[in-house]
């Protein structure tokens, strides 16, 4: 029988980011807090690709109820890494291409990023 991992009591399924947060996970971590964490984002699509995390399990419209700490370390993570602007950014459900449940927001840069899709 395999071995569980453990998981935060209100998070019913298997949350990659919560692995990440409890160090049980590799991630670059970047950035680390008692409320938020910031890691490399696994995808490449631009030479900056970080995301900042709530270390609590929350939705994206909780953040974003009161993106607080979470979106205040994004901008000084943002500032440092891509000194010439960067991007603030969140998908919200399925068709926004959201494949993490766990809130998080987006900072990408180190390139130009052209216009708006």
């Amino acid at each position: 029988m395999p071995l569980a991992l453990p998981r935060m009591a209100h998070v019913p399924y298997y949350c990659v980011f919560c692995e990440i947060i409890a160090h049980r996970e590799p991630a670059e971590i970047l950035y680390e807090d008692d409320e938020v964490i910031v890691f490399r984002n696994r995808l490449r699509w631009v030479p900056v690709m970080l995301l900042s995390v709530p270390k609590r399990h929350l939705t994206q419209a909780e953040l974003w109820r009161d993106v607080g700490r979470v979106g205040e370390v994004a901008v000084r993570m943002g500032q440092e890494h891509c000194p010439q602007g960067f991007r603030l950014l969140s998908n919200f459900g399925h068709e926004a291409m959201q494949s993490q449940e766990h809130a998080h927001v987006h900072i990408i840069g180190g390139t130009f990023l052209g216009e708006y899709a």
